[in-house]
């Protein structure tokens, strides 16, 4: 393609065929997510990397983190410089798939361990998604000998890898495979779970981040049907591998949410977020203690030790008048909690009692509905 005027040609960066010059915009935009998935997580990047330990999955996350930002931004560069000679490109060309296949490996492991831990470690679970893991790490390895360069491009149009044989598309259709029987699991859980509590189906795509795995699953179906129904107009057309840059960084960033989703410790996949809290909800309990002087109790969520253990809510607080608790008070009837003098320094620390207990003991509850 030339330029309208005459005596004025285009630039081989420029004077692109229609398919790359389609493949060069959607990798801007793969470019543009990764960029922009890499900036929103960093503070919860931050908060992970601080927790003690390491078990797999953050180990995963961090490596996932690094990986794949600096893989696209090499990708970028061998695609989008003009003095990016071909003879460079016939030694790098196979740099893009075998990264991508290392990154494919990484994420699918986060669906092997996650999809086990939500099954409780089921073996014939744990043995059907290893056995579609290891097909993946062996189809992606040996596919990578089956791709080429497009070397007869002009200089400056860019280095990109595509495959020899339209077979080679196995290459993706193996963790697609994976993604798929992943999504069905993860789905059938949260069902099964729907007999100890009823959800609505939006509340339970957000509890058990069931929009992440379908997210996955639909970007792999959609790369599928490049790979094995589009055809390309010549040997140098790039029209099969225009969707796997971006298949690639979304099924990272969402395998990404998918661990930072796990409620309570990371240790063996983490749980199933149902069996947190009955399949209700998600929270955390943090009991402060006061002191008291007296024998008397004061009864706001509080339980006492060393006679009854009644426990009110904040409803019983507000609709009950003063006298009707049900807990003897002595003395001048007055709460030890503000019997404090002015001198006196706030504090959390109870005062020992002649039986060896804790004067009040305060638990609030905070709790995350779905």
């Amino acid at each position: 393609m030339s330029s309208s005027i005459p005596g004025l040609e285009l630039p081989n960066s420029l004077n692109l065929p229609p398919h790359l010059s389609a493949h060069k915009y959607f990798l801007v935009c793969t470019l543009t997510v990764a960029a922009w998935d890499t900036l929103v997580l960093s503070p919860r990047t931050w908060r992970l990397f601080k927790l003690p330990g390491w078990p797999a999955l953050k180990i995963i996350f961090n490596f996932l983190r690094v990986f794949m930002p600096a893989e696209f931004i090499v990708v970028a560069v061998a695609f989008f410089d003009t003095k990016w000679s071909q003879s460079s490109c016939e030694k790098f060309y196979l740099f893009e798939p075998i990264c991508t296949a290392i990154l494919l490996a990484a994420t699918s492991a986060v669906h092997v361990i996650r999809v086990s831990a939500i099954y409780d470690k089921n073996m014939s679970i744990r043995i059907l998604m290893g056995a579609l893991y290891a097909i993946q790490i062996v189809v992606t390895a040996v596919c990578c000998g089956f791709y080429r360069c497009t070397c007869s491009l002009l200089e400056g149009q860019g280095c990109i890898a595509g495959p020899k044989h339209n077979w080679v598309g196995i290459y993706w259709l193996a963790p697609t495979l994976l993604y798929t029987v992943s999504f069905g699991l993860a789905l059938m859980r949260s069902i099964q779970s729907l007999q100890s509590k009823p959800l609505s189906p939006w509340k339970l795509m957000l509890r058990d981040g069931l929009n992440l795995y379908g997210a996955i699953w639909i970007v792999n179906m959609v790369n599928m049907l490049f790979w094995f129904i589009m055809k390309p107009t010549g040997i140098d057309d790039p029209v099969k591998t225009i969707v796997t840059s971006m298949a690639a960084v979304l099924t990272t960033s969402m395998s990404l949410r998918i661990i930072l989703s796990v409620r309570g410790s990371l240790e063996n996949g983490g749980s199933f977020a149902a069996s947190h809290t009955g399949g209700t909800s998600s929270g955390s309990r943090t009991t402060h203690v006061l002191s008291a002087r007296s024998g008397g109790v004061v009864p706001t969520n509080i339980s006492t030790q060393g006679g009854a253990h009644n426990t009110y809510t904040l409803d019983d607080m507000r609709t009950k008048p003063e006298g009707e608790w049900g807990v003897p008070i002595e003395g001048d009837g007055k709460s030890s909690v503000h019997d404090i003098s002015p001198d006196a320094k706030p504090t959390l620390v109870p005062e020992g009692r002649e039986d060896g207990g804790v004067g009040v003991k305060i638990t609030i509850d905070r709790e995350v509905g779905y």
